[in-house]
Parts: C-alpha cells; sequence; structure tokens
C-alpha cells in the first residue's frame, strides 16, 4: 500500500528527495523498490505506538541537516496508509503553503453529517449528546466542521521542528470530497477502501474502451 504514497509524491515532481522513515526491513526494501530512498533507519523510541507525526519529521528534518541539508524550504509527511492520495492535490498544498500564509496545509474533508448533534451512549445504554444545546437546531443552520483526511501534510521546517500546533489559525487545508478519503487503519476501513476503488478501476477501464 505505501507503494501508492510513494508513486504520488514522485509524479507531483515537487520533491528534491523522497524519503520513507521506517524501522521495518522489509518496509524499507518495498519502499526502495518504489522508488523511494531510505537513508536511515527509525530509532526504537520513535517506532512505538505512541510516536506522534511531528517527532518522527522532525527527527527526518534533522538527519538532513546533519548530512548538510540545512537550507530546506518545505517539508511534506505524506502517510503510507493513503492510496486514493493524487498528486494534484500534494501540488496545491504546496502552493498555498508557498504564499506565506500559513506554516502547515493538509488535506481535509467535511462530516458527512453535523457533528453538533453526535451524542453517544452512556454505561447503562442511554444516550446522551455532546451538544445538548443544539438539538432543537436545525443540521442546516449548524456550522460545516472538517476533519483531518490523512493523507499529507505540508509544513514549514521550523514549525515541523518546534511542534507547532498543526489544527491552529496558521493551518489551512486542501478540501477533499468524503469519497476519496479513505485512512487505512481498520478491517472495515480496508473494505470500503477495496470496494470503491474497484468501483473507480471499472469506471476508468470504460472510459479507456469507449476512448
Amino acid at each position: 500500500m505505501i507503494s501508492y504514497s510513494i508513486a504520488a509524491a514522485l509524479q507531483s515532481a515537487l520533491f528534491d528527495r523522497v524519503i520513507v522513515s521506517t524501522d521495518d526491513e522489509e518496509i524499507a526494501c518495498v519502499a526502495k523498490t518504489f522508488g523511494a530512498e531510505v537513508p536511515f533507519m527509525r530509532p526504537c523510541e520513535l517506532a512505538d505506538d505512541q510516536t506522534g507525526t511531528m517527532d518522527v519529521v522532525a527527527h527526518a528534518i534533522r538527519f538532513l541537516a546533519s548530512g548538510g541539508l540545512s537550507d530546506l524550504t518545505a517539508v511534506c509527511c505524506i502517510y503510507a496508509t493513503a492510496p486514493f492520495i493524487r498528486h494534484e492535490d500534494i501540488r496545491q498544498g504546496l502552493s498555498l503553503l508557498e504564499t506565506g500564509n500559513w506554516q502547515y496545509v493538509f488535506a481535509a474533508t467535511n462530516f458527512a453529517a453535523p457533528i453538533f448533534r453526535s451524542f453517544q451512549k452512556d454505561a447503562s445504554g442511554g444516550l446522551k449528546m455532546f451538544f445538548p444545546e443544539h438539538f432543537p437546531t436545525r443540521s442546516q443552520d449548524l456550522p460545516e466542521a472538517l476533519h483531518d483526511a490523512g493523507q499529507f501534510y505540508w509544513g514549514k521546517p521550523a514549525a515541523w521542528l518546534s511542534a507547532a500546533k498543526v489544527f491552529d489559525r496558521l493551518s489551512t487545508v486542501v478540501l477533499l470530497p468524503r469519497w476519496r478519503v479513505h485512512d487505512i487503519d481498520t478491517e472495515d476501513d480496508w473494505l470500503r477502501a477495496e470496494l470503491i476503488w474497484g468501483s473507480l478501476d471499472r469506471a476508468a477501464q470504460g472510459i479507456s474502451r469507449i476512448e
């Protein structure tokens, strides 16, 4: 699956280097096969389930700086679990970053339903609204809410190194349609992604036959 992310990065023609950070030899081998570099193996303290993206990207930046590459102007983190990523979106993200108005630009999409009318089950099985004050509010009168698409994150090197907040006023987004947002974390995510990918592939083949 990581090959899709590598391919999108290479197809964008934006990057001086496309690097995969991993502690796994098999992943490193696959990454190299598809055209990425693996100039270092990620240290074990940055390879557990609790390690955040910020620390991993900052480690890569410091590694490059130690090798003499200290004039970085932008760094993009692309997740390995984003098979629907498109190089056009990555290019749009960099264009926004280069305006100078933002320290991060990342992919996002909108929630399918208003989050202000969301609820959860309590210990007894009953329901409790997260925002009970909005029970009488019509859905169409509530503001749109966005969420991270889990695809790519452009950032200024200084922002990565200082662990500046991503979801903040100095960040903006490339807005994607919901059907193109499939962050693969669970078996259900995988199944839905396969179904949509199959539909897109069949549609593409149909267009090719017509042309």
